[in-house]
């Protein structure tokens, strides 16, 4: 299949191609948390490029609980017109308009003086940089319950401000990528010790937005390598075929997965447990797209930095133009 045939969805949405633009953190919000003008605008010109997918980058679900003081949170209506202003952007276009939910968990900047929450008090390990993240409290069963619902408010009220779907950050050592992994997650109760219960809260969050929005409009994020922010696991491949088998029996829209192309590549083993449509990214050029969505290894492809410097990226890739350096 070519990127530029269409995708359909399970929930019947149909993608006018097979190119996304991947989630990446902006740190653009207005002085409230909500979106400001220059993001409105950014996501205007990757809208007018009519990629087949448009994602958004972080949407914090808690303004307690952020990576760094200019990323966005979606916790109640107060700006929510903000919120439809930005959805309007995309919808203007036609194009499919997906927002990224998300919690930093141990990810969160010291000088933002918050209270760092995680599976268990494991400080984040990035050797000279790890002094610029907060120690992390060890979540309690009231903690967790409320992060599900956290999540659950957030995904309705991005339906409320007319984006077209939830996708679901389980990736770079976020918070529910922090519970998946056994080197972050020492617990001993429901919620830790066997891959089943260290996968819970990631198919909690993921049931309460299906409960909002259905199946067919929430995605997830994955990073099947666990190969950055302090991540790891001894079975990458249980523990994410698990996952993506699981996520298969919910009947979700797609996993996009952060895992460049290499001999280790996962991405066609999960998509055969997912059984859904799959979406790679990560460093991935028009040619290494172009041979991975032929050969059925994946349904679609995000891409990132090439976007930033190139928002007509589609049209460029189909005019094998040259692409300006980011």
């Amino acid at each position: 299949m070519s990127p530029f045939e269409a995708l359909q969805l399970p929930n019947g949405q149909i993608l006018t191609n097979r190119i996304a633009k991947a989630a990446m953190e902006e740190n653009m919000a207005d002085a409230h948390q909500a979106p400001s003008r220059e993001l409105k605008q950014l996501y205007k010109a990757w809208a007018d490029g009519e990629p087949g997918l448009l994602l958004t980058g972080n949407v914090m679900i808690d303004r307690h609980a952020m990576t760094g003081p200019g990323g966005v949170a979606l916790e109640d209506e107060q700006h929510l017109h903000s919120f439809r202003e930005w959805a309007d952007v995309a919808r203007a276009k036609g194009v499919h308009f997906w927002v990224q939910l998300s919690h930093p968990g141990r990810q969160t900047m010291a000088n933002l003086g918050q209270q760092a929450l995680a599976p268990s008090a494991v400080a984040l390990d990035l050797g000279g940089f790890s002094k610029m993240f907060a120690k992390p409290k060890a979540m309690t069963e009231h903690d967790i319950q409320d992060v599900i619902n956290r999540f659950a408010t957030s995904a309705r009220l991005a339906e409320q401000a007319g984006f077209t779907g939830v996708q679901i950050h389980a990736a770079h050592g976020y918070l529910l990528s922090q519970f998946l992994s056994p080197l972050s997650n020492l617990r001993t109760d429901r919620w830790g010790g066997s891959l089943e219960n260290r996968a819970r809260l990631l198919l909690e969050v993921t049931d309460a937005a299906i409960e909002v929005w259905g199946a067919g409009r929430v995605g997830v994020h994955l990073a099947p390598r666990a190969d950055s922010h302090d991540m790891g696991d001894d079975n990458l491949a249980e523990t994410f075929t698990y996952v993506a088998s699981e996520l298969g029996k919910r009947g979700i829209a797609f996993i996009c997965s952060r895992e460049k192309e290499a001999g280790d590549s996962l991405g066609p083993q999960l998509k055969k447990a997912f059984g859904g449509a799959y979406i790679a990214n990560e460093r991935f050029t028009k040619d290494s797209a172009n041979a991975w969505l032929a050969s059925g290894k994946a349904d679609a492809v995000a891409f990132g930095v090439p976007f930033i410097a190139n928002p007509d990226l589609p049209a460029r890739l189909k005019a094998d133009a040259p692409l300006n350096e980011a």
